[in-house]
């Protein structure tokens, strides 16, 4: 090869950009914050500023930017994820919750706890491309299945979860689970749903084919947050009133683990590779990590304040 060959590619290696590292994105509600955790040594290295009360939190598929709902100015805010720079807001309406992308990075749902709707947000335009009214009161959680065919909608002020068709935006079930439904997981096949009750101690276990409740599940008390792994195997809930993550055997629907982390574990999200679960603790302001081979806690996390979410490019 030539000298000048040689510094051609050179210069071109240096041009390409760097990889993105794997980074876990928390919304601080208390003080309007992100926090940014650097998954490789487990500390933050930035923070974002945001609107007032940021709650629902989402990825886009390359990583780049992070969708948050934000209570004061009722709307969708997308942030470059290096700079945190804001680089579009939707209005959704008053109240919005949690907000989660499509399987094809196109939509983020948004749940509108006053008008009692799901809004759909189109990723390029940030706009809302449809606003979906739900039959519970007060929506939080809004999750496709990863087949894309779905929204299960779970709302505070119910005991059913709403079940929408994507492709015609109609709401063609509500399935009872108990009072105050809050986090939903599919598995990775989209067969089945596992949907956390908090007022009912319950993990309901939902056949996604036929719309019915297959099986519950008697959790620990205030059990909100539920995050199923690639694997298929395993579903992690969260129970706010007893301060541990629970963890579920989708063989046998049966708890087979439960580690202590920070007061008011919330919402989770999974690292990329599946090795390590962030668990949101929100009067502890902090993020406890969990390994998911061994179940043990290995580290606590100082964020903001009142940390409501977690994402990563984990699906």
């Amino acid at each position: 090869m030539t000298p000048t060959r040689a510094l051609l590619l050179l210069l071109l290696a240096l041009a390409l950009p760097a990889p993105a590292a794997p980074f876990a994105y928390v919304s601080d509600e208390g003080s309007a914050t992100l926090s940014v955790i650097d998954i490789a040594t487990d500390t933050v290295v930035r923070t974002i500023d945001t609107g007032q009360k940021p709650r629902g939190i989402a990825l886009s598929k390359d990583g780049k930017r992070v969708f948050v709902t934000e209570q004061s100015s009722n709307a969708l805010s997308a942030y470059d994820a290096q700079t945190g720079a804001r680089q579009g807001q939707a209005p959704v309406g008053k109240s919005p919750e949690g907000a989660y992308l499509s399987p094809d990075g196109k939509l983020v749902a948004v749940a509108v706890e006053e008008s009692n709707e799901i809004a759909l947000v189109d990723t390029a335009t940030m706009t809302v491309t449809r606003a979906l009214r739900m039959k519970g009161k007060n929506p939080e959680h809004a999750v496709f299945s990863p087949d894309g065919k779905w929204i299960y909608a779970s709302a505070e002020d119910a005991d059913s979860v709403d079940v929408v068709d994507v492709a015609s935006g109609e709401l063609v079930a509500s399935i009872q689970v108990g009072m105050r439904p809050r986090g939903i997981g599919f598995l990775p096949d989209s067969s089945r749903a596992y949907v956390a009750a908090e007022n009912a101690d319950l993990v309901n276990v939902i056949d996604v084919a036929t719309k019915k409740v297959v099986s519950t599940i008697p959790v620990a008390t205030r059990s909100n947050g539920v995050t199923v792994h690639p694997d298929g195997k395993r579903v992690f809930v969260s129970a706010g009133g007893a301060a541990i993550v629970q963890v579920i055997d989708t063989a046998t629907n049966h708890i087979v683990a439960k580690v202590e982390v920070g007061q008011r574990p919330w919402n989770m999200a999974l690292s990329p590779d599946g090795k390590k679960l962030y668990v949101a603790c929100g009067r502890s302001a902090i993020v406890s990590v969990i390994d998911t081979s061994t179940y043990k806690k290995i580290a606590d996390i100082a964020v903001g304040k009142l940390p409501w979410g977690v994402a990563t490019t984990a699906r």
